[in-house]
């Protein structure tokens, strides 16, 4: 048996808190949800990630002294 929903949605404002490698974001119907995974090499890596550090162990990388990337996150201070 086949259904065929016709909607109309008019959405103003949206807020989403956060989103992960798992989350569903669902407007309106949807008859079945399928997982799918799309992998890319996107940053045209050849070589295999470096080995992790493990508990007490210690490296050699420089922290920054600030953030790499801007914080306010796109909001307007109250002025």
């Amino acid at each position: 048996m086949n259904f065929y929903v016709n909607q109309s949605i008019c959405i103003h404002s949206i807020r989403v808190a956060s989103v992960s490698n798992s989350s569903v974001f669902q407007i309106g119907s949807a008859g079945m949800i399928r997982s799918l995974a799309q992998l890319y090499n996107t940053g045209g890596f050849t070589e295999k990630a470096p080995e992790t550090v493990k508990a007490g162990e210690t490296t050699n990388v420089v922290e920054p002294e600030a953030p790499s990337v801007p914080l306010n996150l796109g909001r307007k201070k109250n002025v």
